[in-house]
């Protein structure tokens, strides 16, 4: 398989920048859709670059800096960042040397931050302003963007042959189909894993079972002594924050969301991009380092066959630190609309939000963690769209088609090249087209 890879590019923009920034980015898009890209568009064609499934442009313009005040110590003046992602089949190295080259208005976009120099060599100030991810989300490891077309392509063929054929019989009826529409599809058969990748995939997930594997097979009292103690001096610790940190009444935005779905609801798919501020302690920083540690590994040995945890909505999301771990965003893909994205975390997963995010100034106060928090239903809506950070320019390389659809596409593929299957496997294989 060709495993996927993310690229985040992030450079300082002067405040008074900002506003030519977003009309520059804007020319990226549709008209008659602000914000969603046009492939072809003539600064970074994305439909170009047949690796990249998902990019975006967002000026990362914190929305919630005025949260710091509640917080003696904190300034409330704060880089504005320019930040682009790609998420790609392959190596992020390769992408990258290919927008270099072959995308020659990232220099018009780039030349809006602050330490870029005319006529600069862009790969080498690409890489030097790229930053990575503290955890990473992928829906389907291995599925690429030319999969994914293909099978599309596949289904819509098969589905327009399944009537025009009469036949009833399941077997003949399979043999008619495969007639029909073999010649008229490719399937690329799927590339071996790259050797280079497993290894390194394996290291990850070995790694820290070795280290308490090491602990308790040689000092196993010790060790589960000080598992406990330290369960209990962090449980002591936590709450003893939950009940001192500062209630931040988060307003009701009515205008700033409408602005928002201005530019959602262009496809099946949908965007979001959240920024805020970690607080101030060093509890609750490493908390939060050692949590997205924790969901990142999840995340890259667990959940990898298209749903995190009960959420099988997310394409991509990427959960990202900024300005020394002081602040940080997070970005995801999602299918379906917004309230309806929210509400899925809400009820399926409520505690994942309160592990990732209760770390963040104005988190609707928890307890013990797990409980309130995202459960204070409005509250954590509110909190959520003041955070949230409209998405200038958001490309998807296969509209139309949601994660749901993807999985479905891959199952009618494997049921296509199948070489023998039961009348009910076939029937059931029908039912998916």
């Amino acid at each position: 398989m060709t495993p996927q890879d993310s690229l985040i590019i992030a450079s300082e923009v002067a405040p008074d920048r900002v506003d030519g920034l977003r009309a520059l980015l804007a020319t990226m898009s549709f008209q008659s859709r602000p914000g969603f890209a046009d492939p072809a568009n003539a600064l970074a064609p994305f439909g170009a670059f047949e690796t990249v499934h998902f990019a975006r442009f967002v000026v990362l313009a914190d929305n919630s800096l005025s949260d710091r005040a509640a917080y003696p110590g904190l300034t409330l003046d704060q880089p504005t960042y320019l930040c682009f992602m790609a998420d790609c089949d392959g190596p992020a190295e390769d992408l990258l040397k290919r927008l270099a080259r072959d995308a020659p208005g990232l220099s018009k976009i780039f030349a809006f931050c602050k330490d870029y120099v005319e006529k600069a060599d862009m790969l080498a100030w690409l890489g030097a302003h790229r930053i990575s991810s503290a955890a990473s989300y992928v829906n389907w490891v291995g599925r690429t963007v030319r999969q994914v077309r293909e099978e599309a392509r596949l289904h819509d063929l098969l589905r327009e042959a399944l009537t025009q054929i009469p036949e009833r019989d399941p077997q003949r009826l399979l043999l008619r189909l495969r007639q029909s529409v073999g010649s008229a599809v490719t399937l690329s058969p799927e590339p071996s894993t790259p050797l280079s990748w497993r290894l390194r995939n394996l290291a990850h997930f070995l790694a820290p079972l070795l280290v308490a594997a090491f602990c308790l097979v040689f000092f196993p009292l010790l060790t589960l002594a000080a598992l406990v103690v330290a369960a209990v001096l962090y449980a002591i610790a936590l709450r003893r924050h939950e009940q001192s940190d500062s209630i931040i009444a988060q307003p009701n935005e009515t205008g700033k969301i409408a602005i928002l779905r201005r530019s959602e609801d262009f496809d099946v798919s949908n965007q979001y991009t959240a920024m805020g501020s970690i607080k101030p302690s060093r509890f609750r920083l490493w908390s939060e380092i050692v949590i997205l540690y924790g969901v990142d590994f999840a995340a890259r040995h667990i959940f990898t066959r298209g749903a995190l945890g009960r959420i099988g909505t997310i394409h991509f999301a990427h959960w990202v630190f900024l300005d020394d771990r002081r602040r940080g965003f997070f970005c995801s893909n999602y299918d379906g609309r917004h309230e309806a994205y929210m509400d899925d975390f809400i009820n399926k997963a409520g505690f994942g939000l309160n592990i990732s995010f209760s770390s963040f100034i104005a988190y609707p106060p928890t307890d013990w963690l797990l409980l309130n928090g995202a459960w204070r239903e409005q509250e954590f809506k509110r909190f959520q769209r003041h955070h949230q950070i409209p998405t200038d320019v958001w490309y998807k390389a296969y509209p139309g088609l949601t994660a749901r659809d993807l999985a479905r596409n891959a199952r009618i593929r494997n049921g296509f090249e199948k070489t023998t299957m039961s009348d009910d496997e076939i029937r059931r294989w029908l039912a998916e087209i």
